[in-house]
């Protein structure tokens, strides 16, 4: 598609964007169960034996007190995960996809503060993602130890647990490049065993006993939260309860993948297959908290020891494998969260891979080879499960708290019901806050890796997002028609080296008519670069699969083109190919002339020239007038880009003629001293007083623009800068601070069709005239 002088966003329909995400199917709801569902469909293996241990052992457990915390059990599944995250979170999705940055996207221009949930929730579910395959695998593995063949062979030898364990855990990760839907079809069927089998056997279990349905009622679970003659351990218990909702959150991020449709359907019978499993532990539990001989049984699971002894091999291997899957829930989330936060410039652009047909079911390569090796890292610092789950569900709750205040503020701001959201807030922010301070007693018997891993990750994100704060208090976007006319005269310039036929710079600017400072600085300043004809090149993903169009704003020149490529989230981004394509058009349309070489190795000489990339990457000089704290946040960032790529490989531009230019990251130095010049016949050195700059002081006005507390933060400097620019700057009247988005991927609808309002009426304004010209 070609679309000369820009006019193309008002005849170019928008495609809509789906509304219903991944549809309902038989198929994707077994894909579902494989993905969502693993961390929270393990928890009957561990949940009411924790409790049990927490309060004594089995002698402890009398009816009244198993039937008080299998209330617990079953309200806190049914609140938090039902409720909250099911029937509300849900709700909340951002182009479907869900997770606490997709919930951040809806509401974060309701106040600037909420960055800072945002990051501290995300940061902590990514920990809890690292810790949740280590300790569901280990946990399985230590498991076969119950079954005497496996036990003849692994024995009390640890070292055989920590490399089985980590034997599959590099399996398990090399198996994430083939595609969620790939994987969920091969866990699915498993999945689907697994909670049949949870919920015939808890059925078996309660029998006829009819007793044990008392649970239902939530007044038990309260009497024995808070009655100490039944329940040992106090409030401290809601960190063994807290294990039965684990995967609420997991379940929310991995809505993107299998659609909220597949989940509504599958959650019910997940949640039934649960409850019968609890319901019949207890009442096993019931049935023999009397006996002395189980209760002499060191590390008596009720799980396990509810079933037949014939049936147990098949339990522990079906509950192996259960727990391995159970890890795909934090890996698959995990990529979701990630490539949300990229999307909101908390973290740096990174290779995302679209293994299926459908948007959100991605890969990401680089996250997965971290927890890949963070993973690792815990099975060999922790080496047992005993040691790992002491560190297991504190970041969680951490979490939901951050996603409840989210929450709030998009029930009371976005959808407009402030009573409920009131409600809402204070019911579950009591609930998760008496969660959080009981799991705090695991803090110094593991906890504290989470916390570590959290506050590692809240980090990168602080420095991204204040480092991009820093860098746009010096953005200038220029109109390019100021610099047509030196473009021209430098592409004619004999007495300069002809650097290319094509030279292209890569852009984020997707606007119509306006440039980067940095790349015109790098073209007439830095040094002046010779070419036929120049190309400012912007890549966007369309939520289509297989897009290949694109837009191009020849400016009525033949030697400057803006082209906007927008490819398809499952079409390769080489786009030295596309570009020459496009060349290819815009000589068969007479918009270029054809750029004929005179040497070639072939035949037919081609009728396009030579490419060279310009990549532009911003430094740090020591002139730049910075703050040393600002200063070291820069360097932090810089760092952090460095390790997650090239958008040379991004962009399949490994064998081309490329050059990476490094221009200054401001265009305002520190004041210099100034130099005395000394007569040749002087004797001694006059010296002279330094010449004071008068910078002018920046309005204090309030920016509308700001999205948060780190670019509120740096509106003085933008406002300064602005000043700076229209006095120094050609074109520095019309200099804008921020990039004109055009796709509608990036940002609410409200905003899309304000910036594309914007760029039609620029469009209209500075080139309606020459359009009505060429119709006539």
């Amino acid at each position: 598609m070609v679309t000369s002088n820009a006019p193309a966003p008002t005849k170019r329909a928008r495609k809509p964007i789906k509304k219903g995400g991944i549809p309902l199917s038989a198929g994707m709801v077994l894909v579902t169960l494989g993905v969502v569902y693993g961390d929270i469909g393990t928890s009957p293996m561990y949940t009411l034996k924790a409790i049990m241990s927490g309060n004594g052992g089995l002698a402890t457990m009398s009816e009244d007190v198993v039937l008080g915390a299998l209330s617990l059990l079953i309200w806190t599944i049914t609140l938090i995960t039902t409720v909250k995250y099911v029937l509300v979170a849900m709700k909340a999705d951002n182009h479907n996809e869900g997770g606490i940055f997709a919930l951040y996207s809806l509401v974060r221009r309701c106040g600037k503060w909420l960055i800072i949930p945002a990051m501290v929730g995300g940061a902590a579910l990514l920990a809890d993602g690292i810790l949740t395959p280590a300790v569901t695998v280990t946990t399985a593995i230590e498991g076969l130890r119950t079954i005497d063949f496996f036990y003849g062979i692994i024995g009390d030898n640890q070292a055989i647990v920590v490399g089985i364990t980590l034997v599959i855990l590099c399996i398990l990760f090399a198996m994430q490049k083939a595609g969620t839907s790939t994987i969920g079809k091969a866990f699915g069927p498993v999945m689907t065993v697994w909670f049949l089998f949870l919920g015939i056997t808890g059925l078996l279990n309660v029998g006829f006993d009819l007793n044990v349905f008392r649970a239902l009622n939530p007044l038990r679970g309260i009497m024995f939260l808070f009655d100490r003659n039944l329940n040992a351990a106090g409030l401290m218990v809601l960190g063994n309860v807290f294990l039965c909702t684990t995967g609420a959150e997991a379940l929310y991020s991995d809505m993107g993948h299998v659609g909220k449709a597949n989940i509504y359907v599958s959650w019910p019978f997940v949640k039934l297959c649960l409850i019968l499993n609890y319901l019949g532990q207890g009442a096993w539990i019931i049935a023999n908290h009397g006996s002395a001989e189980l209760a002499a049984i060191t590390d008596l699971n009720p799980f396990f020891q509810m079933l037949p002894e014939q049936f147990r091999v098949f339990a522990v291997i079906l509950s192996t494998f259960a727990a391995i899957i159970a890890s795909q829930a934090l890996i698959t989330g995990s990529y979701s969260i990630v490539s949300e936060a990229i999307r909101l410039d908390l973290m740096p652009h990174m290779k995302i891979n679209y293994p299926s047909e459908t948007r959100g079911q991605i890969y990401i390569p680089l996250v997965n080879n971290i927890m890949w090796v963070g993973c690792m890292g815990v099975v060999l610092l922790f080496q047992s499960s005993e040691h790992m789950e002491a560190a297991y569900g504190l970041a969680i709750t951490c979490t939901m708290l951050m996603t409840t205040l989210l929450l709030f503020t998009y029930l009371s701001r976005i959808r407009r019901k402030p009573a409920a959201a009131v409600v809402f807030l204070v019911f579950f922010g009591a609930i998760e806050l008496m969660f959080f301070f009981s799991s705090l007693t695991k803090f110094f018997h593991g906890g504290y890796v989470t916390v570590l891993l959290a506050t590692v990750l809240f980090l990168v994100m602080y420095i991204w997002r204040r480092g991009t704060a820093i860098e746009r208090t010096q953005s200038v976007y220029l109109p390019v028609r100021e610099y047509l006319d030196q473009l021209f005269d430098l592409s004619h310039d004999e007495s300069y080296p002809l650097l290319a036929d094509n030279l292209v710079f890569l852009t984020n600017d997707s606007s119509l008519d306006k440039l980067d400072r940095d790349i015109l600085y790098s073209i007439l300043d830095k040094r002046p670069k010779r070419a036929r004809a120049y190309y400012f090149l912007n890549v966007q993903v369309t939520d289509e699969p297989y897009t290949h169009e694109y837009m191009v704003n020849t400016f009525d020149t033949d030697f400057v083109f803006k082209v906007q490529l927008r490819l398809g989230f499952r079409v390769n981004q080489r786009v030295n190919t596309y570009l020459y394509q496009i060349v290819e058009d815009l000589v068969e349309h007479n918009q270029l002339a054809p750029q004929n070489h005179r040497y070639s190795i072939y035949r037919k000489h081609s009728i396009v020239g030579d490419f060279r990339f310009c990549l532009i990457r911003k430094v740090l000089s020591p002139e730049t007038d910075i703050s040393g704290t600002d200063a070291r946040t820069i360097e932090a960032k810089y760092f952090i880009r460095r390790l997650c790529g090239t958008p040379m490989r991004w962009y399949g531009l490994e064998n081309s003629s490329v050059i990476f230019e490094y221009v200054p990251l401001f265009a305002k130095a520190k004041r210099q001293h100034k130099l005395t010049r000394i007569p040749l016949d002087a004797n001694a050195v006059l010296a002279a007083a330094p010449k004071k700059i008068e910078a002018k002081p920046a309005e204090n006005s309030e920016d509308s623009d700001d999205e948060d507390i780190f670019s509120a933060s740096m509106h003085n400097e933008r406002e300064e800068n602005a000043n700076d620019a229209e006095k120094t700057l050609v074109g520095g009247d019309t200099a804008s601070f921020k990039p004109l988005r055009i796709d509608e991927d990036e940002g609410d609808e409200d905003s899309e069709e304000e910036e594309l309002e914007y760029a039609v009426k620029a469009a209209e304004a500075k080139i309606g005239e020459q359009d009505q010209g060429d119709d006539k």
